[in-house]
């Protein structure tokens, strides 16, 4: 069973058990995370269909920054170079359960 969510503007396809990077929560580590944009869910037997009621719960694992991504601008005849590195911030996030119409599905 799987379930995609949106976090952050983005949207992950998540099982019991991943553990996710988004962007970074107020959380601290060790607290519980409710995830209630559910866009679409996987059941048995191969369907697949938006949820009325359903919810995503995770726990904060860390908080982190990723791999540094340099910018570098230029503009070729003008000797105008300029670099810049950035790295965002992300929280590591293990889904403990799926919550799909009352029935849950945990790890």
């Amino acid at each position: 069973m799987y379930a995609v969510i949106r976090a952050g503007g983005r949207q992950y396809r998540v099982s019991p058990g991943d553990i996710i990077q988004i962007e970074k929560l107020p959380q601290g580590a060790g607290d519980d995370v409710q995830f209630d944009e559910v866009l679409a869910f996987s059941g048995s037997e191969g369907e697949l269909g938006k949820p009325p009621k359903a919810f995503v719960t995770g726990k904060v694992v860390e908080h982190g920054r990723s791999e540094k991504i340099l910018v570098f601008h230029y503009k070729r005849k003008k000797q105008n170079k300029k670099l810049n590195g950035h790295r965002q911030p992300y929280t590591a996030v293990k889904i403990t359960s799926i919550n799909v119409g009352g029935t849950s599905r945990t790890t």
